[in-house]
């Protein structure tokens, strides 16, 4: 290739790609959160009711997290390239009707056609990198990259949102999608080689799609997610639970028609390896704490602090500055030892941070909880690179959709869990000491309802202070405001917890699986069970792939 430097080392125009597939990350990921501050301009608008505005938040996510494993092995099929440009296709059009929405009903649908077309963006620009970059220490960069442009783009969305709602329409978050997707439709059949299964003569590259089994992971994850964020917000319910038991039962159904087929959708072998799995699996920790204390720290900075969104938005951007200095200590350490190590080190790191957190009170200075956030934050994404690179560099380039899609959908899973447990944790401490806080002369003073919401969340609370005597308004809030601080101290209590048994597992199960990263193409590492050598066997084959037709 006459613009790379050495034979297998990627060169300019990979680079200026990969920028360009950086785009629809941003975009995508930026979706998931850029709702939360127009969702009241939404409501004054199409007056939905409390159910559909539910829907209108929750179902690009859903749509989003169920098609993922089907769009991964979709893009291995018919070409990551091409799946790329359908989806920014749909994802434009879906935004343009989206913006223009005259309907509750009518933006949900919308909101779904956009999980579609984010569900078709997001593994193949992460396929794609394992396609572009075959030397190891250029792949990690890149992968990185990846990485912390997926979760500044879940920051930047209520930022962006908070920005444009100042000038603009609520419609106009959504517009901002078009240049970019137009960008991209120009830009990418130039830049981005196509890639894809083995070439089209192959036997599994005739048979049909698997429409059966890209239903059964659809349900299965829809379901599951489903009921767990009801579970969340409302607390046990038959309808919840038998929604999660009905997911974890299709997914069981999913996994065995996957050991029948000739071809699955999901390579249940490379899931089996330490090289892969165990990334996979330490990535879902990671979402965990993630996801579970961002809504956290979001209530703090506002409701506690007393910020207006837009300051919060802003000031929410802080703790990413963490990110500048941990992901590449992290990618630097893990040229010089076994990345396992690396990890781990970087998991208790945001273990540090989370303990840090459980000392922030209602009085305390900004600062000391934007650096608690920044050590977490700085910590995750470290792990997750890492993570990230070592399971694309352990799956063969002709699954690099399907195996993408697995990692993210085991993060969208990761997410939804930390929500779910984290969230009914600090849940659960609010309750209790707001019902011990709360004089009975003050709940006698309180309509039936308005009484609960004040026991139920910190915003009913706030709410019902506004028509209280000043004094005992005064007082209300306050002792709400203690009992996040509380709840919030027991959820990280909680995320710490989990983040150091996500550095044992890492020190103990992904030792040895990769070894150090050389910056020479094919270095694998060593495994002692066997995984390194494979990965190694792996990467030492990619440059031959593509020679005889992998990449076109």
């Amino acid at each position: 290739m006459e613009n790379s430097p050495a034979p297998g080392l990627a060169g300019r125009r990979e680079w200026i790609a990969l920028g360009v597939l950086m785009l629809p990350l941003l975009l995508v990921s930026m979706d998931i959160s850029i709702l939360y501050f127009a969702i009241p301009f939404v409501s004054q608008d199409l007056e939905p009711s409390a159910t559909q505005q539910l829907w209108i938040l929750d179902m690009y996510g859903f749509v989003l997290a169920g098609l993922l494993i089907t769009m991964g092995a979709l893009g291995d099929r018919i070409g990551r390239r091409k799946l790329v440009l359908a989806g920014a296709a749909v994802f434009g059009a879906a935004s343009v009707a989206a913006a223009y929405a005259h309907s509750a009903d009518a933006l949900i649908a919308v909101r779904a056609l956009l999980g579609l077309g984010g569900a078709a963006l997001m593994p193949s620009t992460l396929a794609l990198i394992r396609n572009l970059f075959h030397d190891a220490r250029q792949r990690g960069r890149a992968v990185t990259i990846w990485t912390a442009v997926m979760t500044t783009g879940i920051s930047l969305g209520p930022v962006v949102s908070g920005l444009l709602l100042e000038h603009f329409w609520w419609g106009s978050v959504f517009l901002i999608n078009l240049p970019a997707m137009v960008l991209l439709l120009v830009l990418v059949p130039f830049l981005v080689p196509e890639s894809r299964t083995a070439d089209s003569g192959t036997e599994g590259a005739r048979d049909p799609f698997d429409l059966v089994s890209a239903a059964l992971s659809l349900t299965a994850l829809l379901t599951v997610i489903y009921g767990i964020k009801e579970w969340a917000q409302h607390g046990f319910a038959p309808v919840p639970a038998l929604a999660v038991v009905l997911g974890l039962v299709l997914a069981h159904v999913f996994v065995r028609r996957q050991r029948r087929l000739t071809h699955p959708m999901i390579d249940l072998d490379l899931l089996g390896r330490r090289a892969f799995g165990g990334p996979v699996f330490a990535n879902l920790l990671a979402m965990f704490a993630t996801v579970g204390m961002a809504v956290f720290l979001t209530q703090y900075l506002q409701s506690v602090q007393g910020l207006s969104p837009f300051e919060a938005a802003l000031w929410s951007l802080v703790p990413a500055s963490g990110v500048i200095v941990a992901a590449p200590v992290a990618t630097v350490l893990a040229q010089r030892t076994d990345r396992a190590y690396v990890m781990g080190g970087a998991f208790i790191f945001a273990a540090t941070g989370f303990f840090w957190l459980t000392q922030v009170r209602t009085d305390s200075a900004l600062w000391f909880c934007l650096v608690a956030g920044g050590i977490y934050v700085g910590g995750l994404v470290a792990a997750m690179t890492l993570a990230n690179e070592l399971a694309i560099g352990a799956a063969p380039p002709e699954r690099a959709g399907s195996a993408a899609a697995v990692l993210e959908s085991g993060q969208e899973l990761g997410g939804a869990l930390g929500m779910a447990v984290l969230g009914s944790v600090g849940a659960a401490v609010y309750s209790r000491e707001m019902a011990d806080a709360l004089p009975a002369d003050v709940v006698a003073a309180l309509p039936g309802g308005e009484a609960d919401a004040v026991r139920e969340t910190l915003g009913g609370a706030a709410a019902a202070a506004v028509r209280l005597p000043a004094e005992t308004g005064a007082g209300v809030l306050a002792a709400a405001r203690d009992a996040f601080t509380q709840g919030m101290a027991l959820a990280s209590v909680g995320a710490a917890v989990v983040m150091v048994g996500a550095a044992a597992f890492s020190f103990v199960a992904l030792r040895g699986t990769a070894g150090r990263a050389t910056g020479k193409t094919g270095a694998g590492g060593g495994g002692g069970d066997g995984d390194g050598l494979e990965r190694g066997s792996v990467e030492e084959g990619d440059l031959a792939r593509a020679q005889t037709g992998v990449l076109e």
